[in-house]
């Protein structure tokens, strides 16, 4: 259902970039490999809250908290490459803004398929730390939910 639901989004997201001018394009194909990315991510992360909510129902009151938290930070709402031009950020803060995993993912969609962002633009650590944050997130997560297989529905 929620595979069906995303590619009537991309339908719809393919219509809209189409009605405002945005020309088809090669780049476009790179869809593929960041949705693949964040998936791996997303089952990863999946797990890891699952294990933590067998054992803290309560936790999924928290999520809706911390999910807006984090896309408040994660460029969604503002550009990161404009606030951490400015030398007044720490650069530790700079660095995790730019690794925040749903900033590295929103920015391979938008090199992805909007018009105004080129490849050049691209900076060069976005596919690895995906790349990275997909391997971290998708077998970390399969792991940590495995090792705790046999106290899961025992109460």
């Amino acid at each position: 259902q929620q595979l069906q639901q995303l590619l009537f989004s991309m339908a719809a997201l393919v219509v809209i970039l189409l009605c405002f001018g945005v020309p088809v394009s090669a780049s476009w194909l790179l869809v593929i490999p960041a949705l693949i990315l964040q998936f791996t991510f997303n089952a990863g992360v999946a797990m890891i809250m699952a294990r933590w909510g067998a054992k803290t129902p309560d936790i999924a009151q928290l999520m809706p908290f911390i999910l807006r938290t984090w896309m408040y930070v994660s460029g969604v709402m503002w550009s990161i490459e404009k606030l951490t031009k400015n030398d007044h950020l720490p650069h530790i803060v700079t660095v995790l803004l730019q690794t925040n995993p749903a900033a590295v993912y929103i920015d391979l969609m938008r090199f992805a398929l909007i018009d105004s962002f080129h490849a050049k633009q691209l900076p060069p650590h976005v596919w690895p730390i995906a790349i990275g944050w997909a391997l971290l997130a998708g077998v970390g997560g399969f792991i940590y939910f495995w090792k705790a297989e046999e106290t899961y529905g025992r109460g």
